[in-house]
């Protein structure tokens, strides 16, 4: 009884996080090993946390809920010919961001959707933190300073229906990559 009462719990918590806001607010390059910040809603309330592990052999990052939770993990993929990131979700990668493309004005990385939909792509001016997220040529997400007058601040702006912690580590992935 408790246990099924434990498990209705999380999913409905899981429905109203991903019913929730769809815009949030992220402090840019403080991703770093050890670092830890929040993300938050575009009202300024606590949505999830960026917890990043430290003596790991490679770079790992958690996304946790405002409870706690781990909702979603980055693992770098160490010896690769690009630079890419792995989103896991309950110990099977649901996700893993590549850098495609980079040249001068635009960037651009592809989200490989391991087997969970048509895959990905980032593209815009990814340093500038003005780029959408797009799957099947629709727009899923928008990333931009525009919205916020907070200097170091971009917001991320999700389309309804998609998997806001998915998103927002995907996000993640491309500030931590872009930063090299």
């Amino acid at each position: 009884m408790f246990r099924r009462r434990h498990e209705e719990q999380q999913q409905q918590e899981q429905q109203a996080m991903f019913a929730g806001p769809h815009r949030y607010q992220m402090r840019e390059k403080l991703l770093s090993i050890g670092d830890d910040f929040w993300i938050e809603t575009d009202r300024g309330q606590r949505a999830f946390k960026v917890d990043g592990k430290v003596l790991r052999v490679r770079n790992t990052l958690n996304l946790e809920d405002a409870q706690g939770h781990v909702v979603a993990q980055v693992q770098e993929r160490m010896l690769r010919a690009r630079d890419s990131m792995a989103i896991e979700r309950d110990g099977q990668k649901i996700a893993e961001v590549h850098k495609a493309l980079v040249n001068v004005v635009r960037d651009r990385f592809k989200i490989d959707m391991a087997g969970r939909g048509p895959d990905m792509e980032a593209k815009g001016n990814i340093l500038d933190h003005e780029y959408e997220i797009t799957q099947d040529g629709r727009r899923v997400a928008e990333v931009s300073k525009k919205w916020f007058r907070v200097r170091d601040t971009y917001g991320v702006d999700i389309e309804p229906g998609q998997d806001d912690a998915l998103i927002l580590m995907v996000t993640v992935c491309i500030d931590q990559m872009a930063g090299r």
